[in-house]
């Protein structure tokens, strides 16, 4: 078990030493697994790229990306990537050479269900493997949350079946000042965040916005379809702050929100803006925008953004939208890591105002606020068993929609 803060090196030393355990130690053989398949190319195959180019081995390695493996040449030793989004598939996985002894389970605090972990635990690695080799499963993960099912099951109560370590990015050679310098901003204006994404520490829920939720994926039954609808909002940013895009469902009955797409990036244009919201299907839904800027509300209606919204914002209404919010509990899809990351460090301040109250921080808050921004819609709508849903495909993502009702 592997827990650190960013950049602390946690999955650069596990690629390196993958890539040297599997040349060392001949008919050995490793599956990767994230929460979502399609999530590794760009992490844990970068990463193991680099570990072969790094160790100077990279022309006794076959890398193919249909399908996405790796290849030992001399002996046919492999590399697989899997997603917990198929754990049957996965629990199935086989080799053609040796003995898949060794898994590396990347960004583990993504799995949200314990009894996934557990499917893949009694059937990965299997069978008897003869010395040299042995079994080995490593966890790797930033440690959001001290509630999750990790840090009971395998820090809380250390068997000798398993060893935990912890790192940060100070003992990482690979950063330059300009990484540093990051961190050591962190540590003056958000020092919640610092202690999780910086020092490796377990965050902690005290002080908190929301402590309502939680990773993982909701899959909703056809015959309750009717209560959920989505909703979108947008927060802009350039320079120092990130524009921050957020679309999720919400369940008014039963008082759920699932968060199931972003985008979060610093110096986009208007027309990067728009562009992003056309490629994820979402360019004729409503979208509730901050209204401090009426002229970049304009300028994505003319990039053909037609229903852009600008917010709504009076007395009290960032306290009132939290406190609304908050009546519902949060699942969000591991894909959405930037809205993971804030919900775990968005707190409040530590003073109260003049009149009693105490608002949270103004920082670390882009995808929250686009959140609030987009959930004023959300007392409009009245699920109606009668209406009848239609099935969308978009960009890869199932969507619902509704017939009826819901224009404004």
């Amino acid at each position: 078990m592997l827990k650190g803060g960013k950049g602390s090196k946690k999955s650069a030393t596990t690629a390196l030493n993958f890539i040297f355990r599997i040349m060392k130690y001949e008919n050995s053989n490793l599956l990767v697994v994230r929460q979502v398949m399609n999530t590794h190319r760009d992490s844990t195959f970068a990463q193991l790229k680099w570990a072969q180019e790094k160790l100077g081995v990279s022309h006794l390695w076959h890398n193919t990306t249909s399908p996405l493996e790796m290849t030992f040449k001399p002996t046919g030793q492999k590399i697989l990537f899997r997603g917990f989004d198929d754990v049957l598939k996965l629990a199935s996985t086989t080799v053609p050479k040796g003995y898949l002894n060794f898994v590396w389970i990347e960004e583990a605090f993504e799995i949200a269900k314990e009894a996934d972990f557990d499917k893949l635990d009694l059937s990965v690695p299997r069978g008897n493997i003869p010395p040299p080799l042995f079994k080995q499963t490593t966890l790797t993960f930033n440690p959001w949350s001290a509630s999750h099912w990790l840090k009971r099951r395998f820090f809380d109560d250390e068997s000798k079946d398993t060893q935990t370590f912890s790192t940060n990015y100070m003992i990482n050679e690979f950063l330059d000042r300009t990484d540093l310098a990051v961190f050591e901003r962190m540590k003056k204006t958000n020092k919640r965040k610092y202690e999780v994404a910086g020092l490796g520490n377990w965050g902690i829920s005290e002080g908190l916005v929301y402590e309502n939720w939680s990773v993982g994926e909701i899959k909703v039954p056809d015959n309750e379809l009717y209560k959920w609808k989505h909703f979108f909002g947008l927060d802009y940013g350039y320079t120092n702050d990130p524009t921050a895009f957020v679309a999720f469902m919400a369940n008014p009955i039963d008082k759920l929100i699932y968060i199931y797409d972003e985008f979060y990036k610093k110096r986009m244009l208007n027309c990067d803006i728009a562009d992003e919201i056309k490629k994820r299907g979402f360019a004729k839904e409503r979208i509730r925008a901050d209204c401090a800027e009426p002229k970049s509300n304009d300028d994505l209606k003319r990039l053909g953004i037609s229903r852009i919204m600008p917010s709504v914002k009076g007395r009290d209404s960032i306290l009132n939208g939290i406190a609304q919010i908050s009546e519902y509990e949060i699942t969000v899809h591991p894909n959405c890591v930037n809205m993971i990351n804030e919900l775990s460090s968005y707190v409040y301040e530590d003073k109260r105002l003049e009149n009693g109250l105490v608002l949270p921080k103004d920082s670390e808050n882009h995808l929250c606020d686009a959140l609030r921004y987009a959930f004023c819609d959300v007392k409009f709508f009245h699920p109606d068993k009668n209406y009848e849903p239609e099935a969308l495909i978009s960009s890869g993502i199932t969507r619902r929609d509704f017939k009826g009702g819901w224009d404004l």
